[in-house]
This record gives structure tokens, sequence and C-alpha cells, in this order.
């Protein structure tokens, strides 16, 4: 499904990314690990069109989409919940997921698929009426990922889903995660709690300072020690 190959981005001049390679084939859940600041969330960035490529290419469904705005991208099935939810906190969580599916023209699907939001996070549906800023951490990161599906994606990148959210939340937001893969949606997943992510995943790929230095199943990556040692700190 996708197939990001060779990739390079840099800001200002610093390299960020380096020859970077993945795949994620449909259906599956994969996810990119690593430390802090070594280039997960700039290869989610990348595959969404918001950072520009150095060099290598981006391929969904056989499709070269690096050359793709961000925005043309969206329509293909590529969707991403950022680190930090950038929510709209002054609307409620209603529009909220209205504004996801900006891309659909029918009135009467958006809502259909608002409605299976609510199904799948009965909370949205008790605080339709709530201002998104009103809610909880983790509240929050349900409606984001609910507003991220609200276009209809085959693909459903996450950047850090568990980030400033309660640890008791952290379980729940990976079981939904688990419960959207398992309707046919596959899964990119950036996650500081590197066990959990690996727990959850099927395949899984260590970042190391911009540059892809493990992959494979993620079970295998999970129970590795020389793995856990040398690029997880664990």
């Amino acid at each position: 499904m996708l197939e990001v190959t060779n990739v390079r981005v840099s800001y200002e001049g610093v390299l960020a990314l380096s020859d970077v390679s993945l795949k994620v084939e449909p259906g599956r859940i994969v996810a990119l690990v690593g430390g802090n600041g070594n280039g997960k969330s700039t290869t989610l960035r990348a595959v969404a069109g918001l950072n520009p490529l150095d060099a290598g290419s981006i391929r969904f469904n056989g499709q070269p989409v690096h050359a793709l705005p961000a925005h043309k991208r969206v329509p293909l099935g590529i969707s991403l919940v950022p680190e930090g939810r950038r929510l709209f906190p002054k609307l409620t969580v209603r529009r909220n997921l209205e504004l996801g599916a900006y891309t659909r023209d029918s009135d009467d699907e958006v809502a259909q698929s608002v409605d299976q939001m609510f199904e799948l996070f009965p909370i949205l549906k008790e605080r339709a009426t709530q201002l998104a800023g009103t809610m909880s951490g983790g509240e929050q990161q349900m409606l984001a990922i609910a507003r991220g599906l609200m276009a209809k994606p085959k693909l459903l990148m996450l950047d850090e889903p568990s980030w400033g959210i309660a640890p008791k939340f952290v379980t729940k937001v990976l079981d939904v995660i688990q419960r959207v893969n398992e309707t046919g949606v596959a899964i990119l997943l950036v996650e500081q709690n590197l066990h959990k992510a690996l727990a959850i995943a099927h395949d899984g790929y260590v970042i190391q300072t911009g540059r892809i230095v493990m992959n494979g199943a993620a079970n295998a990556l999970l129970h590795d020690e020389e793995v856990k040692k040398a690029y997880l700190g664990l």
C-alpha cells in the first residue's frame, strides 16, 4: 500500500532523514519506533506531504505521491493524526468531526460517518455538543483519531497518540487503534510507549538519527535483547 524509498528530508540544511525506506502492507499495523529526535514525526509528515523531500520517492497504492501537495493526498486515502492532536478547541466535538470530512461532498455520507464515529467512540456521542478544548486529554485524543477517520482513509498515520494523556487512557487509545485496524484500515504508528506500540503492531521499524537501522516482525523486535539495548534504550 505504502512504499517509502530512499527518502531524504532536511530542515534548513540539516539532514533529518537519510535514505529512509519502509513499507506498509494493506490491513497491517506498522510501528515506527526509536528515541526522541530521530526522525519519526518527520517520516509521517513526509508521507502526508507536510515536509518536502530532498530525494527519494513515496508511492501509495502504486501511484507516486511525493510531488502532490498534502491536500491532494487525503482524498487518495492518506490521513495523519498529528502529535498534539491539533483540534479546533473552540468548536464542538461534532463540528470537529465534520471538518475532518472536508474532502467529501455528500452531507448524508458525512452525517453517516459521524454516526459511525459515535458508535466507535461512545464518549464522543456523549460530548457531541461540548467544546473540544474542554475535554480531557484522553477524550481529545479519541476525537483526533475519529476526525482522522472521517476522511475515510485507507492508511491512518498516528503520531504519538498517547502524548499528554493519563495512563489509564493509553490502553484505551491503543485498543481503539486495534479496533480501527480490524475494520481494514492500515496503520502507521509512531508511539513513545515503545513496548505497547510493538505489542499491537504486525511489523516494526527502528529509526536512529534519521536512518532505519532495523526492521522485521514487531514481536521479534520487541523480544530482541540487542535491539532493545542498542536502539530502544530499554
